[in-house]
C-alpha cells in the first residue's frame, strides 16, 4: 500500500476503534477514492469511499450532493442496489462504508461483444427491479449506465453511484426536474431540452439504452460529433441488429421513445413477454417492502445484553463542533444534549433515574439502557416536559449518553439540559457535546489506540 493508504488507514483506526482494515485502492474520481476494506469483527469485505472535505468545500453544491446521496442510499435498501453500511467522519475526510461488490462493472462484460439473450435478460430484470424500487421511494437515479452497474460474487447486478440522483424535494413547482445531468450516450431526449423532465421516465430511457448495449455490444446512439449524436437521441434514431429477437425488438421500440409520455412504464416492462420469458409468470426478483428499521438496530434491540453500539460518526458529531458534520446529514443536535462517560452503562442509567426523580420527574426505564422522564407538574403551553435518555456503547469503558425532548417546550428542555441535570451527573460526565473538548478528543484517540 502507498503512503496515502497508510495515512488514511491510520485515521480510520483512530476513528472507528479498529473496526475496519483498509487495503488497496479500488478506484478514484474527482472528489473521492474507494478502497478495499475488511470488517475486523466479522471478516466481511467492504468498500470504503473516502471524500476529502477540502475538495468538496471548494466546489459549489457538493456538500448538498453528498447529503442527498446519503439520504438516497438510506432509502433504497434493495438486493440489487449497493448497500450503505455507515457514514463516518474526521476533521478532513468523510467515509462511506459500502457493501463490497467484487465482480466489477457490467461494462466489462459487454466490452468484448454482446451477451447471450438469456444473460442480458437476467441483468435487465435485476436492473428494472432496482429502478422500480427506487422510483417507488421517490428516487430518480439520473446516471444509469453499465459503468454504474456492478456484479457481486454471485454474478447478481448491483446499481451504484447515486451522486446525481434526485429526490422529490428537488422538483420545481411544475413537478419536474430541470438539472441537465447524466452521461451523453445514455441521457434521455427530454433531459437535453430546457422544459423540465420526469426523472423516472428519463431513467426508463437509460434502461433502454443499457438493454440495447447488452444485446448489441455497442451503443444505439454514437457519433464522433457530439451534436450529431444528440440529434440522433432527440429523434430516437437507431438501428436494430439482425440478431435481436422479435420480443427484444418490440420491447426496445417501447423503451427508446423520444416522447416521454408515450414511453413504456416500468410496471408494463415487468409484464412484457421478453422480460417474463422463462419465469413461469412469477416475479423473478420481487421488490421487498421498505425496511421498518435498521437491521443492526433491530438485532441489537433483541439482544439488549449490552448498550447499542454508537456509530463513530455520531460520536464525533456529538463531541466537537470542530468535527461536526451533522448539518450534512440530519438536523443539528442542540448543544448540551449529549455527553460521554467512562462509567459502566448500568451505573449511568441508575444515576439518570436517581437524578430525574430528584428533579421531580416520573421516571420509567423503557429498555435496559433507555430512560424516559416526565415532569410531574404540568408546565408550559405545550404540556409536561418529557425527556428520553439513552446510553450507547462506544468501546470498553467509553459510553455516549443522548438526551432528547419527547414533549413540552423547547426552552424548558434547554434549561433542563443546561442547568438542571448537570449538577447531578457532574462526577460521571467525561465531556458534554458542544464544549471545547480538544484535550478530551486527544484522550479519546489515545484510548482508542491502546
Amino acid at each position: 500500500m502507498g503512503k496515502e493508504v497508510e495515512d488514511v488507514s491510520g485515521e480510520m483506526r483512530n476513528l472507528v476503534l479498529g473496526k475496519y482494515e483498509m487495503g488497496r485502492l479500488l478506484g478514484k474520481g474527482t472528489f473521492a477514492k474507494v478502497y478495499y476494506g475488511r470488517d475486523l469483527r466479522t471478516g466481511e469485505s467492504v468498500a470504503i469511499k473516502v471524500i476529502h472535505k477540502d475538495k468538496i468545500r471548494r466546489e459549489a453544491g457538493m456538500m448538498e450532493q453528498i447529503k442527498r446521496e446519503i439520504s438516497v442510499l438510506r432509502l433504497v435498501r434493495h438486493p440489487n442496489v449497493v448497500g450503505l453500511r455507515e457514514v463516518m467522519a474526521t476533521k478532513s475526510r468523510i467515509f462511506f462504508v459500502m457493501e463490497y461488490v467484487p465482480g466489477g462493472e457490467l461494462f466489462a462484460r459487454v466490452a468484448d461483444g454482446p451477451l447471450p439473450e438469456d444473460q442480458a435478460r437476467r441483468y435487465f430484470r435485476q436492473l428494472i427491479s432496482a429502478v422500480h424500487f427506487c422510483h417507488g421511494r421517490g428516487v430518480s437515479h439520473r446516471d444509469l449506465k453499465p459503468e454504474n452497474l456492478l456484479l457481486d460474487h454471485n454474478g447478481d447486478l448491483k446499481v451504484s453511484d447515486f451522486g446525481l440522483s434526485a429526490l422529490p424535494e428537488q422538483l420545481r413547482q411544475d413537478g419536474l426536474l430541470h438539472t441537465q445531468c447524466g452521461s451523453p450516450a445514455y441521457v434521455a431526449p427530454e433531459v437535453l431540452g430546457r422544459r423540465g423532465y420526469d426523472g423516472a421516465k428519463a431513467d426508463v430511457w437509460s434502461c433502454g439504452v443499457i438493454l440495447y448495449v447488452l444485446l448489441a455490444g455497442f451503443l444505439p446512439f454514437q457519433d464522433e460529433n457530439l451534436v450529431r449524436m444528440y440529434r440522433k437521441v432527440l429523434k430516437a434514431e437507431y438501428r436494430i441488429p439482425p440478431w435481436f429477437s422479435g420480443d427484444a425488438c418490440r420491447l426496445l421500440s417501447n423503451l427508446l421513445v423520444a416522447d416521454p409520455e408515450k414511453r413504456i412504464s416500468i410496471p408494463a416492462i415487468m409484464q412484457h413477454p421478453w422480460l417474463k420469458k422463462g419465469t413461469h409468470h412469477k416475479d423473478p426478483n420481487p421488490v421487498p417492502p421498505p425496511p421498518l428499521a435498521e437491521p443492526a438496530a433491530v438485532e441489537e434491540e433483541q439482544k439488549q445484553a449490552t448498550p447499542r453500539f454508537y456509530n463513530a460518526f455520531e460520536l464525533i458529531s456529538s463531541l466537537s463542533s470542530g468535527f461536526d458534520l451533522s448539518s450534512l446529514f440530519e438536523n443539528r443536535r442542540p448543544p448540551g444534549t449529549a455527553f460521554t462517560s467512562r462509567f459502566p452503562a448500568s451505573a449511568i442509567v441508575d444515576r439518570l433515574e436517581k437524578v430525574g426523580r430528584s428533579l421531580g420527574f416520573r421516571v420509567e426505564r423503557t429498555k435496559p439502557y433507555k430512560v424516559k422522564m416526565e415532569k410531574e407538574e404540568e408546565e408550559g403551553w405545550k404540556g409536561r416536559l418529557g425527556v428520553a435518555a439513552e446510553v450507547f456503547e462506544v468501546a470498553a469503558g467509553v459510553a455516549v449518553v443522548e438526551l432528547s425532548k419527547t414533549s413540552g417546550e423547547t426552552s424548558e428542555y434547554t434549561k433542563f439540559c443546561e442547568d438542571d441535570i448537570r449538577p447531578g451527573l457532574e462526577d460521571i460526565v467525561w465531556a458534554w457535546q458542544g464544549e471545547d473538548v480538544g484535550g478530551t478528543t486527544n484522550t479519546v484517540d489515545g484510548q482508542r489506540q491502546q
